[in-house]
């Protein structure tokens, strides 16, 4: 498979990234398609006992699983669009059609000549017969909205135009659409390891001089160039970035403020301790990050020992939590025993971690939410997989005498769980950046 390498500069994301043109990104997102329907698709159906999927959307009103399976030059579904994956795993074959008017790009062939069968409906029974699957799945969810897809309308003329005896073969597809939508490949993590690189560099350069006047900058103009920033580079954010600050005179936020998106603009001045929360779309990809850094106040000529310790405590419930990852365990069971250690350690966790990748909070094991420490229902049940990608999102408060009160360390890494256990998809944040 011929791959085409994201560029950038090592030096600085100043000296402008060399990001690939719309064309060559168009040839290298239907590579990557092609190497996850003939090579990963077969082993995930499989797995999950599903011989025949069945992917229906209208224009506009896609399916969030078809829209990670539409070719480059598809921008929407076309009309109705109903795609079919059959497999057959006796052959070790995978069929790729499309009940549509037109192939969708070169990966998915049409299988609907109009003027032979006039009916969309019947000629997809027409495909089922011939090839009698045992189980069709459909992509209908009660808990994992991603995997929701199918809408009333199309679920209705669906059953309608099913023979009984077809009808009974239909199961959702929750299980593979999830795990469609959370396993990576081996192609799509290195320009993910890429792209994280970037947020950093883009983060490391949002928290500097070079953006940043004490007294004059306030937290929405850093926020703003953050956003031209990436829009300068020819990428897309998937959330407006967030930057707030933590005082020595001001009360530490409850969690409903800290997380609210709706941040009070306010200058940034020496002494203050800043907070980033900062991501990146690029290639059907998506980042999320969030970064501490410190204005150092005159006469200061590092970060104050006090706030690099608190720091440090962020990162021992980062090593904690990604350490208790096993195959197999779910959300809510690495939940509470990361909780539990964390606090016979006399740390004051909070953890709220979610898979990463196609979607920014995507389809996968959930771990926690910043309201539902206790656990998640059903989504925390679901299993850890390997070939997965987690925003390792988290916090602990640290009571700071200096300041005579508590901070919040609040830290958000790309993490990858493979064969070889867990990893951070590019480093993670060690010490809080000094600007000076």
């Amino acid at each position: 498979m011929k791959f085409i390498f994201l560029l950038f500069s090592f030096l600085s994301i100043s000296a402008s990234a060399q990001i690939l043109s719309e064309r060559e990104r168009a040839q290298l997102k239907d590579e990557l398609l092609a190497d996850r329907f003939n090579s990963l698709l077969p082993q995930l159906m499989d797995e999950t006992s599903i011989d025949m999927w069945l992917v229906i959307s209208r224009e506009y009103n896609e399916d969030p699983v078809m829209k990670t399976m539409l070719p480059a030059t598809w921008l929407n579904a076309r009309r109705r669009t109903i795609l079919v994956f059959y497999r057959n795993k006796a052959l070790n074959t995978i069929e790729k059609l499309a009940v549509a008017r037109y192939d969708v790009g070169e990966n998915i062939v049409s299988a609907w000549d109009k003027e032979k069968q006039p009916d969309q409906w019947t000629r997809l029974v027409e495909i089922i017969q011939e090839r009698n699957p045992g189980t069709i799945g459909i992509n209908y969810s009660e808990y994992f909205g991603i995997s929701d897809g199918l809408v009333k309308t199309d679920y209705e003329e669906l059953l309608e135009a099913l023979p009984e005896a077809m009808e009974q073969k239909l199961v959702s597809a929750e299980k593979l659409s999830i795990a469609w939508i959370e396993t990576r490949s081996e192609q799509e993590m290195k320009i993910l390891e890429q792209m994280v690189k970037i947020t950093h560099d883009i983060i490391d350069e949002a928290f500097s001089l070079k953006v940043i006047t004490p007294g004059t900058t306030t937290t929405d103009d850093v926020v703003w160039w953050m956003r031209q920033k990436v829009t300068d580079l020819g990428l897309e954010t998937w959330f407006h970035p967030t930057i707030d600050i933590q005082r020595s005179n001001e009360i530490l936020k409850s969690h409903i403020e800290s997380f609210s998106k709706g941040k009070e603009d306010q200058f940034i001045l020496p002494g203050d301790l800043l907070h980033c929360d900062f991501g990146i779309t690029y290639m059907g990809l998506n980042t999320d990050c969030q970064q501490h850094a410190y204005v150092l106040e005159k006469g200061e000529e590092e970060v104050p020992a006090f706030l690099q310790n608190a720091f440090s405590l962020g990162n021992r419930v980062q090593d904690i939590f990604t350490g208790n990852f096993v195959e197999g365990s779910t959300g809510n069971q690495i939940l509470q025993m990361s909780l539990e250690q964390g606090k016979q350690e006399g740390l004051r966790p909070s953890i709220y971690t979610h898979p990463l990748g196609t979607y920014g909070h995507s389809s996968g094991t959930t771990f926690g939410m910043w309201d539902s420490q206790e656990g998640v229902p059903v989504n925390g049940d679901y299993p850890l997989h390997i070939n997965t990608v987690y925003a390792i999102e988290l916090n602990t408060t640290v009571t700071i005498e200096e300041w005579q009160k508590d901070i919040r360390i609040m830290l958000e890494e790309a993490g990858f769980f493979g064969v070889n256990g867990f990893n951070y998809v590019n480093g993670r944040q060690e010490a809080i950046k000094a600007i000076k």
